[in-house]
Formats: structure tokens, sequence, C-alpha cells
């Protein structure tokens, strides 16, 4: 299993803000009805952007078994986040969100 998918601490750690042209509308395949204006032609997840963010796609509970419900819709900053997770190398990023929630640190990180 992809430890991403018993994590998730980054999709409730982070404001997550994409340019509009990620939105279906506009040609991207982000759902809108998933997002909010932010400023200009950004916009951003639905519940990343509280105090204690979670984005509204995301399922499961956080630690321990979590999916996310627009993976092959997801904008770009999710795509990037951890383009290394796949082969076991992670960010400070990644580690800090796992902080945040009480999780330990993944393997030596990358930033």
């Amino acid at each position: 299993m992809n430890v991403c998918q018993s994590c998730g601490a980054c999709c409730a750690a982070y404001r997550v803000s994409f340019d509009e042209s990620e939105l279906q509308s506009e040609g991207g395949s982000v759902p809108d009805a998933l997002a909010d204006p932010e400023t200009g032609r950004t916009w951003r997840l639905r519940g990343t952007d509280y105090a204690r963010p979670r984005c509204i796609a995301l399922q499961g509970e956080i630690g321990k078994s979590v999916s996310c419900g627009i993976y092959r819709e997801r904008p770009n900053p999710c795509r990037e986040f951890a383009p290394l997770a796949e082969i076991g190398v992670f960010s400070e990023a990644c580690n800090r969100a796992r902080a945040r929630h009480g999780l330990p640190p993944l393997i030596a990180a990358i930033e």
C-alpha cells in the first residue's frame, strides 16, 4: 500500500491554491463544485482555507486509511506535493504535515 493512503496529513495541513485553468469549466479537471475563488485567477480546494484545514475531497481517517475523492482530477499542487513518495522519499513539508497530526516523520526527508 502507498504510505500516502495511510496518512493524508498533507490534505489536512495546507491550503491548496491553483490556477483557474484547472477547473473543469475552464477545460481542466478539478470539479468546479469543490473549489472556491481566492483572488484573480486563483482558486482553492474547499476546506483548505481554515485554521484547521481539511480538503473536502479527503476521505477517511488521517493516519489510518485515506483516499482522495478526486485523485484523477486533483489540481497540480496536489500532484506536485510528494512526487517522490512512490519511491520512498518524502519532503520536509510532508513531515511537517505529519507532525501537525501527531504522526512520526517518514524516512530521511529532502527539501
